[in-house]
């Protein structure tokens, strides 16, 4: 048995995997495979309109509200907002929270007057209580889970005058979403919402028509809002992928259960590491991540030997971010229990022999 807990892609439940291997050969009475739906066509249109369904249902998503189905992943986010919703000469606030938010900041800068409202260290994460939230500013943007340093909002900031968004990539249907205090969430797919390929951008009605004069019609939101996300080819694979898994996630329960499955699979993994100081967690305990676990062990020549022996006992794709270092485990909802188990089980063996 070979277990993954990579940060990029995702492991997909088996479910699932049957599900679009069958659709990969034929899809439904189409005759054809899902692979060869055209996105004009009447098969593709009922996939998006059930996706969308789908998605409006775990969410409990207000009319107000529309989802476009993006490609680009979230990196293209990261200039595409200002383009759209920064108007001409208007500031934007950033948290810098993290690897990612750093990210956000510097792809913004470009398009943008960016203004670091708050910032972390050691280990913490800036609360939105100590936010400099301007009143002129467009919006104000932060990352609700920092994967490379394994911190996340636990609570969500509270809506203001300002537009709150957030990149919700790493923790997006991992628990619920006080939707109406956000003017806009993105997210790409392949962590908890199945392939890489798929963007999701779920934005307030208000926030559309405000695009620079030169944004691309396909970076534009409010054109791929009339269009039905259709302004170019949409990832129709990764978005019947995503069909799949929203049907999966409210037949486990919804995004309560899925909150209570992320609790307890990372709680197993930190009771290992708070047994005594052979980990070493640098997040607060107060900003530990649920679905990004990352810790070190004493030297860094037995974080290789343990990224080797968990290779050889199947258990794959441990290494921390290249610019973090150490050991990083990724939960998204597709991780199951048992893998959880079996790395905790291999980490208290590890230490057991090595410590």
């Amino acid at each position: 048995m070979r277990f993954s807990f990579a940060s990029a892609s995702s492991k997909l439940p088996a479910e699932i995997l049957a599900a679009i291997s069958a659709d990969v050969i034929a899809w439904q009475a189409s005759g054809m495979s899902a692979l060869e739906l055209p996105f004009t066509g009447k098969d593709f249109a009922d996939i998006l309109a059930q996706a969308e369904h789908e998605l409006r249902a775990v969410l409990e998503l207000p009319e107000c509200y529309r989802i476009l189905f993006l490609q680009g992943g979230a990196s293209t986010q990261f200039t595409t907002l200002p383009m759209n919703l920064a108007g001409e000469a208007r500031p934007c606030d950033y948290v810098l929270s993290g690897h990612w938010s750093r990210r956000a900041i510097e792809a913004a800068s470009g398009w943008c007057d960016v203004r670091v409202i708050a910032s972390g260290s050691n280990g913490s994460l800036p609360e939105p209580a100590s936010w400099r939230r301007s009143s002129d500013a467009a919006y104000c943007h932060y990352t609700s889970n920092e994967t490379a340093e394994g911190l996340q909002y636990h609570e969500y900031p509270e809506a203001s005058d300002v537009p709150l968004i957030a990149d919700m990539t790493a923790d997006f249907l991992t628990r619920p979403i006080p939707i109406e205090r956000f003017g806009l969430v993105y997210a790409s797919a392949q962590k908890n919402l199945g392939a890489a390929g798929l963007t999701i951008v779920i934005v307030h009605e208000d926030l559309l028509g405000q695009a620079k004069h030169a944004t691309p019609a396909s970076l534009d939101y409010a054109r791929q809002a009339a269009a039905g996300s259709k302004v170019n080819t949409p990832p129709t694979f990764a978005i019947l992928v995503a069909l799949r898994m929203l049907t999966w996630l409210r037949a486990q329960g919804g995004l309560d259960a899925a909150a209570a499955r992320n609790i307890a699979k990372s709680a197993k993994l930190y009771a290992v590491i708070d047994a005594d100081n052979f980990y070493r967690c640098l997040a607060a305990p107060r900003y530990r991540s649920s679905v990004s676990v990352c810790f070190r062990l004493p030297q860094p020549e037995l974080d290789l030997l343990f990224l080797q022996e968990a290779q050889e006992n199947g258990l794959c794709h441990l290494q921390g971010h290249p610019a973090v270092g150490g050991i990083r485990a990724s939960l998204y909802n597709g991780v199951t229990d048992e893998a959880v188990t079996a790395l905790a089980d291999f980490m208290s063996d590890f230490k057991r022999r090595r410590g």
